[in-house]
């Protein structure tokens, strides 16, 4: 029994480790398409700098919000940090049980 349980959770594991090339702008998950299709929102960290962020119900996306020379774009609000806002999980027609 233990042995089923380790190989099931194996496969599981595998099945995360698909190789998708070298464009990540595309989403290959249940509802495929190009990740400027899905609405972005922006999280706030807790050092007060954002991060845009997608969620389409199976899969999210972070990545730092930056100015056009590199450095973080960082709000500062203290009230709002550790909070996403804007309709981060739009675009998407895979429901998101959370």
């Amino acid at each position: 029994m233990i042995r089923v349980v380790a190989l099931a959770g194996l496969c599981v594991a595998l099945a995360g480790c698909e190789a998708v090339g070298d464009d990540k702008s595309f989403d290959r998950g249940i509802d495929s398409k190009p990740l400027s299709q899905l609405q972005a929102g922006i999280w706030i960290d807790p050092n007060g700098c954002d991060h845009w962020i997608i969620d389409d119900g199976v899969e999210g996306y972070l990545s730092p919000r930056l100015n056009p020379n590199g450095t973080p774009v960082c709000s500062g609000n203290a009230d709002e940090r550790n909070t996403a806002i804007g309709d981060f999980k739009g675009g998407s027609s895979f429901g998101d049980v959370l």
